[in-house]
C-alpha cells in the first residue's frame, strides 16, 4: 500500500500535465478526449453484462433544500399547480384543460448536484483540452468548443465500482483522507475485477452515506477522494470516465498551488471526463449482494448548447 513517502510532490503533479497529456492523440480537433476509448466493441461488451434486467440510479435527488455544503440553492417553483381545480369541473371542455408545470434552475457545478463535467469546464494557463484557448468559452454563448452537447448520443460502457470505504473497513472516509493507486490495485484484486480500456470507473468513499446518516458539513471542511497520484494509473488503464461520491479530488489536496489536481490534470490535459457527487450507496449494495463489481453503465447528459456540463441521472444495469 502506498505511503506518504512515495506521494509525488507538486512539481511531479505539474509534470503529469505533460507525461499524461492526450492533446493530438485523436486529432487536433478532437472534442471527445478519453471517450474515444469507448467504441462499438466496448458498448456491446457492456450490454452483455445485463443478465437480470435490474437498473440502479447513481444520482442524488435534486432538491431546493439548503444543506451545510450547499453553495448555490436550486430554484424550483411551480408555473401551474392542481390547487385551483374543482372536481365539479368538466375536464373534457377545452377551457378546462387541467395540468401542472414547473421551473427548475440550478448551478450544477459544485458539491451537491450529480453532474458530468465537459472538457470546457477547467482550464490551465488559459487553455482547455487539446490546446484550445479558454476564450472559446464566452459569457454570451457559453462553450463554443468541447461543450457537453458533443455527448448527445450518451455514454454507454462497462462500469466498475471500487469500494474504497469497504476496503478500509469504515462506513465512510473522512475529509482529507485519500485513495492511492496501490489501493485501487488492491481493491481491484480483492473484488476480483480488472479495470480496463473504455471503462467508467466509480470509486466509493462513503461520503454520501455520511451526508445521509451524520449530516452535511461546510465545504471548507473538505472531503475524501482520489489522490492525484492515481492519475498515471488511470491513464495507463485507458479509463474513459471516472466518477465519485464527492468531486473526485481529495480536499485539501496537500498542494499549495493546485487545489484540485484531479480536475486540473484530468480535464484540460488528459481529456478525461468526470462525474461528480454520485450516490454510490445503492450500487455498492447491489454489487456486494451479487459479489459482482461490473455492470453496464449509462450516462445521458442534457443537450445544452454551450454547456460546460450537465446534471445527470446515471444508470447501472445488472
Amino acid at each position: 500500500m502506498a505511503t506518504k513517502a512515495n506521494i509525488p510532490d507538486e512539481s511531479e503533479i505539474v509534470e503529469y500535465m505533460t507525461s499524461l497529456n492526450n492533446w493530438g492523440r485523436w486529432g487536433d480537433d478532437d472534442e471527445f478526449g478519453t471517450i474515444n476509448f469507448i467504441g462499438p466493441e466496448e458498448r456491446k461488451h457492456a450490454a452483455s453484462l445485463v443478465k437480470e434486467g435490474i437498473s440502479v440510479s447513481c444520482s442524488r435527488p435534486i432538491t431546493k433544500t439548503i444543506y451545510a455544503d450547499t453553495v448555490s440553492q436550486v430554484v424550483h417553483y411551480m408555473t401551474g399547480s392542481g390547487e385551483g381545480y374543482s372536481i365539479q369541473e368538466n375536464p373534457q371542455l377545452p377551457e378546462n384543460q387541467q395540468g401542472s408545470g414547473d421551473f427548475i434552475g440550478m448551478a450544477y457545478h459544485g458539491y451537491n448536484i450529480t453532474h458530468i463535467d465537459s472538457l470546457s469546464h477547467i482550464f490551465w494557463n488559459g487553455q482547455m483540452y487539446n490546446g484550445k484557448p479558454s476564450s472559446l468559452v464566452t459569457t454570451r454563448e457559453g462553450a463554443k468548443r468541447e461543450a457537453i452537447e458533443v455527448l448527445h448520443d450518451g455514454v454507454i460502457s462497462r462500469g466498475v465500482l471500487l469500494d474504497a470505504a469497504r476496503f478500509k473497513g469504515v462506513d465512510w472516509m473522512e475529509p482529507g483522507e485519500y485513495v492511492t493507486p496501490d489501493e485501487l490495485e488492491e481493491i481491484s484484486r480483492q473484488q476480483g475485477v480488472t479495470v480496463g480500456k473504455g471503462d467508467i470507473l466509480l470509486v466509493r468513499t462513503g461520503h454520501h452515506k455520511r451526508r445521509i446518516e451524520a449530516g452535511t458539513r461546510p465545504v471548507s471542511d473538505g472531503w475524501p477522494g482520489l489522490h492525484a497520484s492515481c492519475l498515471p494509473w488511470i491513464h495507463e488503464k485507458q479509463v474513459a470516465v471516472i466518477g465519485g461520491d464527492t468531486v473526485s479530488d481529495v480536499v485539501p489536496s496537500g498542494y499549495p498551488n493546485i487545489k484540485q489536481p484531479i480536475h486540473q490534470v484530468a480535464i484540460p490535459h488528459m481529456g478525461l471526463w468526470l462525474l461528480d457527487n454520485l450516490n454510490l450507496e445503492e450500487i455498492a449494495n447491489a454489487c456486494l449482494e451479487r459479489k459482482r463489481w461490473e455492470f453496464m453503465f449509462t450516462v445521458a447528459p442534457l443537450r445544452v448548447q454551450g454547456g460546460t456540463g450537465s446534471p445527470i441521472n446515471p444508470i447501472a444495469m445488472f
